[in-house]
């Protein structure tokens, strides 16, 4: 189990390990050229692990995370849950996206119980609702619709919406990118709360270095396209974290010019 996971909740939670074995993926893009976005990929990612994707835009990082989900397939290799290969989309893999992405036609608590009607065990498990609404902290707003609830209560609920359905793996796709900074670090905290109680293994996308030093186990610096893994950070801090402390800083400052030095052109070698 990873670290900082202290216990699980008493819903029968399993968390799922991701294996990525050689994957790379091409696609044609609006002008008719053939681009590449992930070149050769391997890693393993534990069950309970929490793991952060890095890299300048543009580098895989999203194309990377459909395929985990079964929202894509790659040209040459495969992705594993548990050692069994993905295909297609199932609810064993929650994704949430960086926009709320809530039907805007339906309440919160509409929203929150879609996946359990979409699987048919909404009358077994409707009691869970409200659980999961308290643990978002949307009581009062189960009636309201999406937009009549600030940026941060929807992200809650598109978060608590993945998580109801007891997701082997929760990939979040910068989902706190658009939120102002105060709402951006009390969801932070609120991943991290999600992530000891349940053990789930958590996948996140971002670009802000701090993000992925304070959430993450193990940090993937990630290379320009084609996407290739430049480096792993194992972050062996502490938890919790403070984003002042000494520690923190400094691996922000070493991540930060792996980063540069990824993005950076490579240098030509002239033979004569």
């Amino acid at each position: 189990m990873a670290k900082g996971v202290v216990k699980m909740t008493s819903e029968n939670i399993k968390a799922g390990s991701i294996t990525i074995k050689n994957i790379s993926r091409k696609y044609i893009d609006a002008n008719g050229s053939e681009v590449e976005a992930l070149q050769n990929i391997n890693l393993e990612i534990n069950p309970s692990e929490f793991v952060s994707f890095i890299g300048p835009s543009g580098c895989g990082k999203t194309t990377l995370m459909r395929l985990i989900a079964g929202l894509d397939k790659p040209q040459e290799g495969e992705v594993l849950l548990d050692n069994e290969a993905i295909k297609g989309t199932n609810y064993e893999r929650g994704y949430v996206f960086q926009q709320a992405n809530l039907f805007p036609w339906e309440t919160i608590e509409n929203n929150i119980s879609a996946g359990l009607k979409a699987r048919k065990v909404y009358k077994e498990q409707k009691d869970k609702v409200s659980h999961y609404i308290k643990i978002a902290g949307l009581q009062g707003f189960e009636k309201s619709y999406p937009h009549q609830v600030s940026g941060g209560m929807a992200q809650r609920a598109s978060l608590v919406r993945a998580l109801i359905n007891n997701p082997k793996v929760l990939l979040l796709d910068e989902p706190l990118g658009a939120l102002d900074a105060f709402t951006r670090i009390d969801l932070q905290n609120k991943l991290l709360e999600l992530w000891r109680d349940r053990g789930t293994t958590m996948v996140l996308v971002t670009h802000d270095v701090d993000e992925a030093i304070y959430l993450s186990d193990r940090i993937v610096v990630m290379s320009p396209r084609p996407g290739k893994i430049e480096e792993i950070v194992d972050v062996k801090l502490s938890r919790p974290r403070s984003r002042s402390d000494e520690n923190f800083l400094h691996l922000r400052t070493e991540i930060l010019e792996k980063l540069n030095l990824a993005s950076a052109p490579k240098s030509l070698e002239y033979y004569i």
